[in-house]
Formats: C-alpha cells, structure tokens, sequence
C-alpha cells in the first residue's frame, strides 16, 4: 500500500515565541533549530524578520538546515501595491525559500480590525502572494480566522482562500486562531473546503489548544484530506498553547490508522530522540518538564498499582499502547507504599540488581520502604533513591564518602548601593578514605545576587571530592521541590531533588526533616552517591586496606 505524504511544519521559534513568559535569545533559536531538523520536520518557521532585533538577527545568519525554513509576515497593507509595502519587503529580504503570509478570513475581522472592504482585503491576499511567487518563493498563505470566519459567512472566507491559492500558494494554511472549533467541525469544513475546488494536498491545519483539543483538530483535518499539519515543540504557543507536535508527530508515526496511511520526514531513529528533545526545549526555558504530558513525559510509562506491574512484567502490551523506547521514553515501576514483589523485582532488574523471588532481601527492602514513607517519604518519584535503599538492603552499595559534619549560614547586610541583600554561605567536611576535607561556599549568581542555603550546600559539597570530582563536574540541579507533610506542630518537610548530567540522565532523590535544609542535604547526598553508583565509581582505600593488601593473606 502506497502511503500519503504528511508534510509537518514546526512554529515554535514564531507562534511559540508567543507564550506567556517565553523570549527566546538568537543563540537558542538556533539550538531549537538544530534539534527540529534533526527530528524531520519539513519546514521551520524561523519568526518575523523586521519585526524585533531577535528575529532579524536569526535570518541575518540563517542556519543551514535539510528542512525548508520560512519567514513569516503579513500581507501587504491596502492603499499601497506588494512592491512598495516596506513591511512585506522586510519578510522578502530574510532570503528564504519559503515565505508564510497571514491575512485575515473572517469578515468581521477585515471590517473590524483592519478597517478596510472585503474586496480590499481580497486583492491584498492575491496581490501579496502574486509577488511572493514572482520572487521565485514558494508561498505559503495562513488562513487567520478561518473556521470562525467559515461558520459566519463561508462565501467570503472560501474567497480569501481561493484568491491565495489561484495567486500560487503552495500551501493555504486554514488556522483555527482562537482555538475554539471542535474537531468534528473541522473535519466537515476542511472536507467542504476541498469540495469547493482546492486540493487537499495544498491545504494545512494550524490549530490552538483553548478547548484541549489541538491535536484531535489536527487529526480531524488529516482524516478530511489537509496534507500538512503546523504546531510546536511541547505545545508552546498564546494563551494555551498550540498542536503538540511531541503528540502529533508519534501518533501519525506509530498509530493506527495514521501510520499506515502516511508518511512523514521523521524517521524511526529520529522518533527515539523525541523525548530528549522535549525535554531540551524545557530546559531553555527552565521550566520543569510535563510529567503526565503524552509520550515524552516522565508518568506516561510509569505503572504504580502491584496488578499493573505484574502484568507488565508478563507482557509490556498489557498497560502500554506503544513501546517506550520507540520516543526515547523509559518505563518506571515506582516504588511505594503500595507495592508487591513484582514491582520490587522489575524495579530491581531496571537498575541491573537481580533478586530471586523469594529472597528474604525482597521482604526487607518492602518493610524499609513502607516503614519509611510512614515517616512521610515518597519513592513513588524518588526512583533513585528507592535504588540506593535495596542496594544497601542487599550489600552493593558502596560507601564512597562520609559527611562528618556542615553548617550553613544566612546572613542580610547592606551592599555598597545601601541595599539589604541576603547571602548563603555552607561549610561541608567530608571524609574520603582516611582524608579529610573542607569545603566553604558562597551563593551568588553572575549578578552577586544569593541563590540560597541549598545552592550554597550544593556548591560546598561539589567543590572537592577528591577521586570523585570528575564525575560528578557534568552534575546539576533542574529542581527542586518542597512539600509539608503534616500538620501542626509535628510537621515534618519533604524535598525532592531532581538532577540531570551531561549524558542526559535525569533521577530524582528524596529527603525528610523536620528542617528543610537538612532534608535537602539528604536529598542532594543521595543524588550524588546514585551518579557515583551508576558511573562505576570504586569505593576509596584506605591506608589499612592498602596496608592489608601489602601483607597478603
């Protein structure tokens, strides 16, 4: 069976700028850039040349990329002809091969917002577009307002589409700007807007995310015959957001009917890298990655409850609708206070420790885990360390290191503008082998502004660990959250840490006390022993061993 060609075309350096919050810097344009050409994408709007210094600076030294990349603009203002609209030049002058027009389908907003006649704006869709190909470009026009537009007055909407497609638009993007058409609509009117005379293999989709319903809406249009989908890395986008394109593109990938029927620029081995590329976008943004979001999120292939984990561990299909693997995702068999055995031992096996069944060490792992979150810890996030509890239950873990003792200080003082400021200062001794070692940090950024008591730990602790330093150099913190347990005055504080390296691991670790930074040093200790762990790092020698060595048995 032949398949369909699906043609994706990614937003999120433009109309995912538009996110509350979100600016993105040249240099990271161009990351983001990078990362969307290497998933597959068919084209990457690069932004608005003309429109802010970011965006010009892009296209003044585009990257070089497989994927068309596009500049994105309006079309020509009335009064004035395509050649003479300085606006419409400035978006020509970007140099590239695509150039995506917006102009407006809905009657009320031509009247409205731009003030002007139906025919006026008509003869600026064709006259725009007209000169976007006579520069040799191909052209794409999106349609703002559409489906609001087609349910008020579908004769004139139909005409503002059909005058960009008869003036050469390769694609005639129909948009759904406020987000608000449900999918079954856009499914009839797509398949109506073919009727009317132009091909689905010219059309595209570009829908909002304000009913929750971008990629159903998407998917609707692909099922009427759109042949080319428009959306974001993650969803980014005004208000809330775009079509997820880390759902779009693994659902039209691996899921029936979509994967049968069509095909896409991404190849598997690009697919396998979705997750990492999620989750790279967030990281720019610092924000803390979606766990429950589709595909690519930290919960979408966690199986908590003891009946879910035994059946996975009989056949994955049983709780999964896709292998993780296929987007670069990970199953989790959390571990908690409602676990058996069977999670217990395919949480083993996933860290490499093979435990038979019926091994006491399973029994006392359980009770250690159940004994703790009574006291108001949680390992059901906390995987690594749930990990460092059955390696010391079952003798491997080794001890790399002993905090002998810390102290941290805050102190507020004026600076030498006349300003309180705050300022975190820890002192670490840590005892590696027989060697001792003090640390002292301080907490400040770039701008001499403190980062905390926890940062200031952190920092002291990584300052010096001796035959260790090297592999813990790639470590840091990507956050940090805090929780009170209970109530009154028996209130005790959790935190979880979550840490990232340089190979892409991300593990998160757990702490109580009744005193948040103790809780946090805790957290952060258990990160560290966990890298050390996984790294093959070997426990330190100490004079007495090596002496022992010397003199044989």
């Amino acid at each position: 069976m032949t398949r369909e060609r699906l043609y994706l075309y990614d937003t999120t350096l433009r109309d995912g700028q538009q996110t509350q919050g979100v600016q993105f810097s040249t240099h990271e344009k161009r990351r983001i850039a990078a990362v969307l050409d290497a998933l597959g994408v068919d084209y990457i709007e690069g932004g608005w040349p003309g429109a802010n210094p970011t965006d010009s600076a892009f296209f003044d030294a585009a990257p070089q990329t497989r994927a068309q990349l596009a500049a994105f603009g309006m079309t020509k203002r009335a009064g004035r002809s395509a050649e003479n609209d300085d606006v419409l030049a400035a978006v020509l002058n970007a140099g590239t091969r695509s150039v995506c027009l917006v102009g407006k389908t809905h009657d009320f907003h031509v009247s409205a917002a731009l003030g002007i006649s139906l025919d006026e704006n008509l003869e600026n869709i064709s006259a725009s577009v007209a000169h976007v190909v006579a520069q040799g470009r191909e052209a794409l026009f999106d349609a703002e307002h559409f489906f609001d537009g087609y349910c008020a007055n579908p004769d004139y909407a139909l005409a503002c589409v059909k005058a960009a497609h008869d003036a050469g638009a390769r694609w005639v993007v129909l948009c759904d700007t406020n987000g608000g058409t449900l999918p079954v609509e856009i499914g009839r009117i797509v398949a109506e807007v073919i009727a009317s005379g132009i091909p689905g293999t010219s059309l595209g989709i570009h829908t909002h995310d304000d009913t929750g319903n971008a990629v159903a809406g998407s998917l609707a249009a692909i099922d009427a015959g759109a042949r080319q989908v428009q959306g974001t890395l993650n969803g980014l986008g005004e208000r809330c957001g775009n079509a997820n394109l880390t759902t779009l593109i693994p659902t039209l990938k691996v899921k029936a009917p979509y994967a049968e029927r069509y095909e896409t620029g991404v190849t598997d081995a690009a697919l396998a890298g979705l997750t990492r590329a999620s989750r790279m976008l967030d990281d720019i943004l610092n924000r803390v990655p979606l766990r429950p979001a589709p595909y690519v999120g930290a919960s979408a292939f966690t199986h908590k409850a003891g009946l879910h984990a035994s059946a996975i561990l009989k056949d994955p299909s049983t709780y999964e609708h896709i292998e993780p693997g296929l987007v670069g995702n990970a199953r989790v068999i959390p571990m908690s206070n409602q676990a058996g055995q069977s999670n217990l031992r395919r949480r083993l096996a996933e860290a490499g420790l093979e435990v038979a069944p019926g091994d006491p060490a399973l029994a006392r792992i359980l009770d250690r885990i159940k004994a703790a979150e009574d006291q108001g810890y949680s390992y059901d996030t906390a995987q690594a360390s749930f990990e460092l509890i059955a390696r010391d239950e079952l003798g491997a873990l080794p001890r790399f290191f002993e905090v002998k003792r810390y102290r941290v200080t805050v102190e507020r003082r004026k600076n030498k503008y006349n300003r309180m400021i705050s300022l975190s200062e820890a002192v670490v001794v840590v005892k590696i082998g027989d060697v001792k070692t003090l640390s002292v940090s301080e907490s400040l950024d770039a701008t001499g502004s403190d980062r905390g008591p926890v940062n200031a730990l952190s920092t002291a602790l990584a300052k010096d660990l001796g035959p260790y330093q090297a592999m813990i150099d790639d470590m840091k913190l990507v956050d940090f959250k805090v929780r009170i347990t209970n109530g009154g005055t028996e209130a005790v504080t959790r935190v979880i840490i979550d840490s990232e390296d340089a190979q892409g691991r991300r593990w998160s670790t757990v702490g109580v006390s009744p005193n948040i930074v103790d809780a946090s040093f805790e957290a952060l200790l258990d990160a560290i022993t966990w890298k050390l762990v996984r790294d093959g790092a070997q426990p330190p020698r100490t004079a007495a061993a090596a002496q022992a060595e010397r003199a044989g048995p």
